[in-house]
């Protein structure tokens, strides 16, 4: 009966519970800290999860999404009354109104979660197609996470896109949908703090509180194209919900040190007819200026037939010598990440022998589904289809491991699929192509891993995996960046508070684009000032596409070289501290970078400072004419400024002053 579903026990396993309404099933399992609630409406299409992963290891073709591997499971002591469930979890007193199945969570405090009155679930359409959850918005929620998302730290009254795009020259304050799926966030009240995450690949939306509806209480909701619902509640701290988030993922891929250093990055010098000698130049110019480089970014142009880039291709006309490339960098110590890019012209010389394979996205006859791609018509790589992702990892292997390229930079993957006539492998089991967009992102990640782990030596290190589209489970094969930023003092700003929103969304190394990748050149002191302001994060990246404009590098404005240079001698300087921190953080499952309130709650939110590893609190200027810092130290240690002798007492406000040519203003914990 339409908003009236009233749920019957059907299977008590101990450790989870299944509960059957009108042919739907909504299951519950206990775990550690955690609560994984289920609505199954279609388990014949119940797809696996690649992105849940408690043991760190996932099958090619997923796990059971309802798998208890790894997990370490609770058997609560369930009492039934009044049609009511009433159980304690996770030190929480939970009820569940059995008629719809209304979910309350509460401590001492007061009400943590609820779902919302009247029907929180779309069971049989009443709230529209796929999957619908509403839950109770509180009067003073704060919510943190969602992974690159535009705006400020906390989302309350936003509303976003679940998807990805290729949104070149976004604005950081704004524009929506960016480059991760990512439905997970943090939700903060007077009763403490959760979080939820969505295990699911398909488009959809959010609400924090733009929409209202009169004949219900203030709400959050969901909403996405999937009919079957899983989802995770996560207690504790807003910290360890980060740790809990990425531990369920499955933890944290080690970097190797070299990619703390300044990594160049343009796509100027591999569009160039010379591009050999322009990368070439690029390792003497730094060692000329005294700049120690750890890599170079390998724009697409290396892959050019005429004005068409061809993945896996090598353009013998303007590098003439792949393997002498990649050796002159390793000699004088840098790697290199060559771009690759998961679709194919229709003119590339292996798109005929892909489309004969099946390889592609397909529509129902079989023919390969065709998309606007970088200057023509291009197909995409069907990675949940095992033959391409082995022919994927044959043209890594052949084309650029074979060349001593052993890092893999991951771009242009958010796979553009609207089309519900589009169709993928699905690993035997076709699916819609656009319902797992960003699973074939993680799929074009964690193959290059595998076969670079294991064709490729790396004595001792590990290799360098970035992608610019990123799901739940990526960090766990790869790193990211926040993609095509545009150059603006405003966007730098923003730019900071989507660095805290990532790492609130459990990833660990990631950064910007330095001084912007779109828009108009960078000037002396917004080149300054971000440069300033990303010494103490992760990827330490400059990186542009600026037309008739030279590319953004540390030379930039020969006049400012010597501060310029003052600043890359002291992230070199920390290049240790960045390392040794992070694999901390890979052993804790918790960021590099964050903001204060991590640690010290009542701390502001969208503070302009951001803490650093355990010992650094990194105090940047985004605001242009300011010539000084004011901050509030934290509490929790006293602080010593640039390490030098002036020793501050937590708590206090200081004023430092903070010229563009200065070095940036940091404290250390004493």
């Amino acid at each position: 009966m339409k908003f009236r579903h009233d749920f019957r026990l059907k299977t008590n396993g101990g450790s989870y519970l299944e509960y059957e309404a009108d042919n739907v099933i909504m299951r519950l399992d206990f775990f550690d800290n955690l609560l994984r609630c289920a609505l199954i409406k279609d388990p014949e299409h119940l797809f696996p999860t690649w992105a849940v992963s408690p043991n760190g290891e996932c099958p090619m073709e997923g796990r059971d999404r309802l798998s208890q591997e790894g997990f370490e499971t609770i058997c609560p002591d369930i009492r039934e009354e009044e049609e009511k469930l009433f159980f304690e979890h996770c030190g929480l007193r939970f009820s569940i109104e059995l008629h719809n199945f209304r979910i309350t969570a509460e401590n001492e405090k007061g009400i943590l979660y609820q779902d919302r009155d009247g029907l929180a679930y779309n069971f049989d359409g009443e709230l529209g197609d796929g999957t619908v959850h509403f839950t109770r918005r509180e009067e003073d929620q704060k919510i943190y996470g969602l992974g690159d998302k535009s705006g400020h730290v906390n989302k309350t009254g936003r509303s976003f896109q679940l998807g990805t795009g290729d949104a070149m020259g976004f604005k950081a304050e704004y524009s929506d949908p960016l480059y991760k799926h990512l439905p997970f966030w943090i939700a903060e009240n007077k009763a403490g703090s959760f979080g939820i995450f969505y295990d699911t690949y398909s488009n959809g939306s959010v609400n924090f509180g733009a929409e209202h509806d009169n004949y219900f209480e203030p709400f959050n909701s969901i909403r996405y194209e999937e009919e079957n619902m899983v989802f995770y509640l996560i207690f504790g701290s807003v910290q360890e919900i980060i740790q809990r988030f990425n531990a369920m993922c499955g933890g944290i891929a080690p970097v190797p040190k070299w990619a703390f250093r300044y990594c160049g990055s343009t796509m100027e010098y591999t569009d160039a007819d010379n591009a050999d000698e322009r990368l070439r130049g690029f390792v003497n110019k730094c060692e000329e200026e005294g700049i120690h480089a750890g890599g170079f970014y390998l724009s697409s142009g290396y892959t050019q037939i005429r004005d068409k880039r061809c993945v896996f291709h090598w353009n013998t006309d303007k590098i003439p010598s792949p393997e002498g490339l990649s050796s002159y960098f390793r000699s004088h110590g840098l790697e290199i990440m060559p771009n690759i890019k998961p679709a194919f012209l229709s003119t590339h010389p292996l798109y005929e022998t892909i489309a004969e394979n099946g390889w592609f996205l397909h529509y129902k006859d079989g023919t390969p589904a065709v998309f606007p791609f970088w200057g023509g018509m291009a197909s995409y790589l069907d990675f949940t289809n095992p033959s391409a992702y082995r022919f994927w990892q044959e043209c890594v292997r052949d084309s650029l491991l074979k060349y001593g390229y052993r890092n893999l930079w991951n771009d242009n993957n958010e796979y553009d699929v609207w089309d519900k006539d589009v169709y993928a492998y699905g690993f035997g089991k076709e699916v819609h192509a656009r319902q797992i967009r960003p699973l074939f992102s993680y799929l074009m990640a964690r193959a290059g891993r595998e076969v670079c782990l294991k064709e490729a030596d790396y004595s001792g290190t590990e290799p360098f995996m970035i992608s610019r589209c990123a799901a739940a489970g990526m960090q766990r094969e790869a790193t990211t960046w926040t993609g095509d930023n545009y150059t603006d003092f405003h966007d730098l700003r923003f730019n900071h508070y989507q660095a805290m929103t990532m790492s609130l969304s459990g990833f660990c190394f990631f950064g910007q684009d330095i001084g912007g990748f779109s828009g108009p050149k960078p000037g002396k002191e917004l080149f300054l000032r971000w440069l300033q302001y990303a010494v103490f994060t992760p990827r330490f990246v400059l990186h542009s596409w600026k037309p008739g404009e030279p590319s953004t590098m540390p030379w930039l404005y020969p006049e400012i070289m010597d501060s310029v240079k003052r600043i890359f001698d002291l992230r070199e300087r920390f290049v240790p501290y960045l390392y040794e921190e992070t694999k901390k953080c890979a052993e804790n499952n918790l960021p590099l970078i964050y903001p204060v309130f991590l640690k010290e709650p009542d701390y502001d939110m969208e503070a302009d400072c951001y803490l650093c590893g355990s010992k650094i609190l990194a105090c940047p200027v985004f605001d242009e004419g300011t010539t000084e810092v004011n901050v509030k130290l934290p509490s929790f240690a006293d602080w010593q400024l640039r390490g030098e002798d002036n020793i501050f007492k937590g708590g206090t406000y200081v004023t430092v002053p903070c010229a563009p040519e200065d070095l940036p203003v940091w404290f250390e914990t004493v």
